[in-house]
């Protein structure tokens, strides 16, 4: 089981290892997105190994995962990239600052949320744009079609991808996403998806994308098999954290 677990996630897993793993997902059941049709996305890699999702949410910042950081780790931003292995269109930008949100809990993935700031203002164009926010507070109804994408594995204990992939999911009901994780759900931070297709290794970070609009990061699934359907993928919910992201950006 060790084997699909990055060392990246590692330390933050330990407490809870035989029962759920932090999703650095990759997308299982997807298909290949457009090239660049989701110009926010960004690949945060790791002595330039794809590690975690982010997605920019202004040209000086990305939103991802607090667990996509070890506190020692030196992380940098792919930005305007679909396949990693070429880089005619993209742009590697270091971090210059890590802002984990201060009450993250490893244990239990609450605050699992993180600002990154560039060490430069990206050029926006047609293959690097930021997305749009919710709401403080606003909510999205179960049963909303939204979508995941990323460069995480392609199956439980497969390989990553090197081209973007996506899926479409919709919103789980919060009853329904609290009987199977327990005490590891938060009704107030967070929400769960299902579909054909969903979030695997390597995907941590990205977005969960409703229309135009990020609600959603990627925090957890199951560690036995992505995409499950008795352990649902679990994001951390946007909109109750638009105070804490403005008063940082």
């Amino acid at each position: 089981m060790m084997t699909i677990i990055s060392l990246l996630l590692l330390a933050s897993l330990l407490p809870h290892l035989t029962f759920t793993a932090h999703v650095n997902v990759g997308i299982v059941n997807g298909t290949e997105a457009k090239p660049h049709s989701r110009p926010y996305m960004v690949s945060i890699q790791s002595n330039e190994m794809h590690v975690c999702g982010g997605f920019l949410i202004s040209d000086e910042f990305v939103l991802t995962a607090a667990h996509c950081w070890n506190r020692s780790e030196i992380l940098t931003v792919v930005v305007g990239a679909h396949d990693l292995r070429k880089s005619t269109s993209s742009d590697r930008i270091g971090v210059k600052s890590y802002i984990p949100h201060p009450s993250y809990i490893s244990q239990f993935s609450w605050n699992d949320i993180m600002l990154l700031k560039l060490q430069k203002n990206v050029n926006i164009n047609n293959y690097v744009k930021w997305i749009s926010l919710p709401k403080n507070g606003e909510d999205v109804a179960a049963n909303t079609l939204c979508s995941v994408a990323g460069w995480g594995q392609l199956e439980t204990e497969g390989p990553k991808s090197d081209r973007l992939m996506e899926a479409n999911v919709h919103i789980t009901n919060n009853r329904e996403c609290q009987k199977k994780w327990g005490e590891m759900f938060s009704f107030s931070q967070m929400l769960c998806t299902h579909g054909h297709g969903g979030s695997c290794l390597f995907d941590s970070g990205g977005p969960l994308v409703c229309g135009h609009t990020a609600i959603g990061v990627t925090s957890f699934g199951y560690n036995l098999l992505c995409n499950s359907l008795e352990k649902p993928n679990v994001y951390i919910k946007i909109s109750p954290f638009i105070p804490w992201i403005n008063s940082n950006i």
